[in-house]
C-alpha cells in the first residue's frame, strides 16, 4: 500500500503544528519548512479541517493548530480522512463482478486482513509520538526550541 503525497503532507502539517507548542502556525512558515507551495497545503487543510483535525483562523494574524492535543490524533485519523481510496485490488470495489471467483477466492479476505492489520498499526501511533521521536524536530523545521526541551 502507498499513501499520497497528500496524505504524506497531511501528516506533516500536524507535526508542525504539534511541535509549534499550540502556537499558531502560518502556512508559509510550513511551506517553506518543507519546501512545498502554500497552495498544496491549503488544499490539504480542507480534509483535516472538515474532520475537525486542524483549527484554522483568517485574517492577518490566522494559522493552523491541532484541533485537539496531539496524544489524541492518530495516524490511522490522518490517513483516513485524506486517502480517498483503499481499495487494493478490483474486487474491493463496489460493484466489481468482473472476476468468476469474486464469492469464492480468498484473495479478497487475505487482503482486507492485512488493511485491517495496516489500519491497526496507524492507530497505535499518535502526532505526539512522532514529535517526540525525533528531539531536533524544532531545529529541523525552523522553530523555537521550547524551554522544556532545551532543558
Amino acid at each position: 500500500m502507498r499513501l499520497t503525497k497528500q496524505t504524506n503532507y497531511a501528516v506533516r502539517i500536524m507535526m508542525y503544528c504539534a511541535a509549534n507548542g499550540g502556537k499558531l502556525s502560518r502556512i508559509p512558515e510550513i511551506a517553506r519548512a518543507y519546501n512545498v507551495s502554500e497552495l498544496f497545503l491549503f488544499k490539504i487543510l480542507q480534509p483535516l479541517h472538515k474532520a475537525g483535525l486542524v483549527e484554522t483562523l483568517r485574517g492577518r494574524n490566522g494559522g493552523v493548530r491541532l484541533g485537539r492535543a496531539a496524544d489524541k490524533i492518530t495516524l490511522f485519523d490522518v490517513v483516513r480522512v485524506t486517502e480517498e481510496n483503499f481499495s487494493m485490488a478490483e474486487c474491493f470495489d463496489e460493484g466489481a463482478q468482473d472476476c468468476p471467483l469474486i464469492d469464492s477466492c480468498g484473495l479478497n479476505s487475505a487482503l482486507r486482513r492485512a488493511l485491517n492489520a495496516f489500519f491497526d498499526v496507524l492507530s497505535e501511533y499518535t502526532i505526539d509520538d512522532l514529535v517526540k521521536a525525533r528531539p531536533q524536530i524544532h531545529m529541523l523545521l525552523g522553530l523555537e526550541v521550547p524551554a522544556t526541551v532545551a532543558a
